[in-house]
């Protein structure tokens, strides 16, 4: 399925994303906009998805369709998701989604799309003050941090900031899965029952399912 035509009508609408985004003022929008994601500790991903909401509005289904409850997060001809990665990393491998909905898409749509944002990331000071500024704001520890603290795990760095430098299409086929790997395969939750794999996709080795790149 050619999806180039599809990529035209969303990409103007992302030309009026901002080009850096600061995790405090991100954060503070996505609170006062009620928006129940703004206390999840990688905001920046969340951030994009809450961009993404109010940019595509009226040219794009949001949310996706779901399989066995698992959504994606638009549709405008075939189910889209938006993802947000640092170029300053030494992993450049994304998480996409649930392994098993992304083949019944795209048995059903012959392809999933994503768009990604890509950028340089600012991370926390030695003295977390970022961190300790978001949970201050959250007023609780959130799930996630309870749990880390009862498996005795290392906290991250918090990303502090994002400079916006390109967003990229990418097209998902069935030899895209072929190729790809799978995260969370092998993990299970606390109650025991097993994670179910999502695809995870190398952007060294992309090659043709990157379709097209706009620069910022």
């Amino acid at each position: 399925m050619n999806i180039k035509p599809t990529i035209k009508e969303i990409e103007g609408r992302l030309k009026n994303l901002p080009k850096i985004w600061d995790g405090r003022q991100a954060i503070l929008d996505m609170k006062k906009a009620k928006y129940p994601h703004w206390k999840q500790m990688e905001w920046m991903g969340w951030y994009f998805q809450f961009l993404c909401e109010r940019l595509f509005d009226g040219i794009m289904e949001m949310p996706g369709p779901q399989y066995n409850n698992v959504g994606f997060d638009g549709f405008l001809h075939i189910p889209w998701d938006f993802k947000a990665h640092a170029m300053n990393t030494s992993l450049h491998q994304i998480i996409v989604n649930d392994s098993e909905a992304i083949a019944q898409a795209i048995k059903e749509y012959d392809c999933v799309g994503v768009i990604l944002a890509l950028g340089k990331v600012e991370y926390n000071d030695e003295k977390r003050t970022f961190q300790k500024w978001h949970d201050k704001l959250k007023g609780e520890e959130s799930k996630y941090v309870k749990e880390r603290k009862a498996r005795g795990a290392w906290s991250r760095l918090r990303k502090v900031s994002f400079s916006l430098q390109q967003i990229s299409f990418i097209k998902i086929v069935d030899e895209t899965l072929v190729r790809s790997g799978s995260f969370q395969e092998d993990f299970r939750n606390s109650g025991g029952t097993p994670r179910r794999s999502k695809v995870l996709i190398d952007l060294e080795n992309i090659g043709e399912d990157l379709v097209h790149t706009m620069e910022f």
